[in-house]
């Protein structure tokens, strides 16, 4: 019985892992108003979702009161590394749009809408 549980265990763990979404990690931000970021992506239930979880200037790393703030959320994964049905936060304006990704390799087309006004950025895989 002890064999079975420990098996059961195992197998838990190793469908996690195949199950693991593309897009998660910590991709760097573009920089936007002299910062940017780094957002940790996770699966949160079905969906995507992420978090600021550093903040650097051009000086380098500073501790903003933005560290720990949903960056992302609800993203729905369409298959083929594009994601969208999301919202995006902008610290900067403190706006919160629409949102899509695109994921290619190490790169992640970002982008939000706001009625007509649309704005893009491209991340890059940190890890």
């Amino acid at each position: 019985m002890k064999k079975l549980g420990l098996s059961l265990a195992a197998l838990v763990v190793a469908a996690t892992g195949a199950l693991a979404d593309p897009v998660a990690g910590v991709w760097k931000t573009q920089e936007d108003e002299g910062a940017f970021a780094h957002v940790t992506l996770a699966p949160c239930g079905d969906k995507i979702c992420g978090v600021i979880s550093r903040t650097f200037r051009a000086e380098g790393e500073f501790k903003s009161d933005t560290i720990g703030k949903p960056l992302v959320w609800d993203m729905v994964a369409q298959g083929g590394g594009n994601y969208k049905d999301g919202k995006i936060w902008q610290p900067s304006k403190d706006k919160v749009y629409r949102s899509k990704m695109a994921l290619s390799g190490d790169t992640l087309k970002v982008s939000g809408c706001i009625g007509p006004i649309c704005k893009k950025q491209t991340w890059t895989r940190v890890d």
